[in-house]
């Protein structure tokens, strides 16, 4: 008769993701997770075979939470960007492990990032949205996004690493402005 599995991938990715977003990405390994959750490592090795099947597992896991946050479906394509930019800023000031690790190179998988990557599978429906909204073409709403990612990006390191002192309201209203202002310019072009 087969074992029954009582611990599960997903209970392992979830305390993995608790332990990164509390003590860092350095304090993850096989041992300390087995001893977060309260079990032996076997596991662990497992379902992910080693250290490094978890670390791209919890990668995975780590970037559909984060884009999980930043999830909005309103009827209005500006809130819903609006939205994603809070999400953005909120985890670099309040899960900044997470931060750190999703958007500051801790992320073992190394690739760039895209706009995609940040607005998860609504990318062209959200481009679409605003370009409808805001009359822009794609291309220049696309830009737009761009833009404000990186801006928004900036202002959260600065956040999460001291440089600037603001509350999140003062960088959501000062990446909201800066969003405006591309959506100006790419009017004008």
């Amino acid at each position: 008769m087969a074992r029954k599995v009582t611990i599960t991938k997903e209970m392992i990715l979830e305390s993995a993701l608790k332990m990164l977003i509390r003590d860092g990405y350095s304090s993850i390994n096989i041992k300390t997770l087995a001893s977060e959750i309260g079990c032996s490592t076997q596991p662990i090795s497992w379902h992910f075979k080693n250290m490094e099947g978890l670390r791209k597992a919890l990668a995975g896991y780590a970037r559909e939470y984060a884009a999980r946050k930043a999830a909005s479906y309103s009827d209005n394509a500006a809130e819903d960007f609006a939205h994603m930019g809070e999400a953005y800023i909120s985890m670099a000031v309040n899960e900044p492990n997470l931060f750190r690790f999703l958007y500051l190179g801790e992320l073992p998988v190394s690739r760039a990032y895209s706009a995609e990557d940040i607005s998860g599978d609504k990318e062209s429906e959200l481009i679409s949205r605003i370009s409808a909204q805001t009359g822009l073409s794609q291309n220049q709403a696309a830009l737009c996004i761009r833009d404000t990612v990186i801006y928004s990006h900036g202002i959260a390191v600065m956040l999460l690493t001291g440089v600037f002192k603001a509350s999140e309201k003062e960088a959501m209203n000062m990446i909201k402005s800066a969003s405006e202002c591309f959506v100006e310019k790419r009017k004008g072009e």
